[in-house]
Parts: C-alpha cells; sequence; structure tokens
C-alpha cells in the first residue's frame, strides 16, 4: 500500500556518509518533533534527478527554510558513498541538503514507493515524489506519474503547495 497524506512515516534504518564514513540514521531521528521536506529520487547520477531534482530543492532551500522547515533530504535507493559523492558534484552538500541513502529499499518498499524497470537497469528503485512531513506524519505529497519527469514533485511545486 503506498503511503497518503496523513500516515505516519515508518521507523527504518537509513544511511548517510559522516566524517568517519557511513552512519545509520532512523526515520525517526530525522523527523521527530520536526519538520522536513524529502524528495526521493530513482538514482544519483540519473539524467533527470541530476539536472533537475536536486537542483530544484537547492534553488528554493532559502525559501524552505523561512517556511519553517527544518531540513531537506533527498533519498535515494543507493549507498552512502554514492550518495556523498553525488551531493559534492552537484552542490548539495554545500547548500546542506541531507543525501540520505536507502541501499536495501526497505524505507522506499514500506511505503510503497518502489518501481522496478529492468530496461534502464533500475531495480528495486524509488519511484520520484517530494512530501512534507510533521514530527513523522505526511502533510503534503507529490508523486511523479513517471520516473522522468520532474514537475510536481520539484522543490518550486512543493512550496507552492505549502502556501
Amino acid at each position: 500500500m503506498t503511503i497518503s497524506v496523513g500516515d505516519k512515516l515508518p521507523d527504518v534504518m537509513l544511511v548517510k556518509m559522516g566524517e568517519e564514513g557511513p552512519e545509520q540514521i532512523s526515520v525517526s531521528t530525522l523527523t521527530e518533533g520536526r519538520t522536513v521536506a524529502i524528495f526521493a529520487v530513482p538514482g544519483a547520477f540519473t539524467p533527470t534527478c541530476h539536472s533537475a531534482h536536486v537542483p530544484s530543492f537547492i534553488r528554493t532551500k532559502s525559501e524552505f527554510l523561512e517556511s519553517g522547515v527544518d531540513e531537506i533530504i533527498c533519498l535515494s535507493v543507493n549507498d552512502p558513498f554514492v550518495m556523498g559523492n553525488w551531493g559534492e558534484v552537484t552542490g548539495a552538500t554545500e547548500a546542506e541538503i541531507a543525501m540520505i541513502g536507502d541501499p536495501s529499499a526497505e524505507f522506499t518498499k514500506a511505503i510503497g514507493m518502489d518501481f522496478t524497470a529492468p530496461p534502464a537497469g533500475l531495480i528495486n528503485r524509488s519511484k520520484r515524489y517530494a512530501m512534507l512531513v510533521m514530527d513523522g506524519e505526511v502533510k503534503i505529497l507529490h508523486e511523479e506519474k513517471s520516473p522522468g519527469e520532474c514537475e510536481i514533485s520539484a522543490g518550486e511545486a512543493l512550496l507552492n503547495a505549502m502556501e
């Protein structure tokens, strides 16, 4: 079943690059008592993710902060090494966007946002979406119809929905 507005996020472990290497972090640690914008992509370095989705949240970061968002989180079914490198290459790390990996797709599957596209080499990946989460509860959810589209899940669209 796909997650919906009003649902609580499942508390699973994700992974990010820390100063000493990979660090486990729970969804509850990221969201409890906080307002976060989470956007998910099918894969680091993939065309739309790299050229449109991440840049849309870099462009809008200050507006999210002004709107009361504590943190912007980019989530992908990738390992923390790839996510860390991708954050450096895109400027997301410098913009202080958290680049979080869901390497086994446990979170992605738990919220029903997984898909597989063998011709593109994308196996057990995340659909493209963006959500506003307050204290672990989904308040706004924008899921793209196709993994190659980045319109309703872009930073600007999520910001507009918050107004």
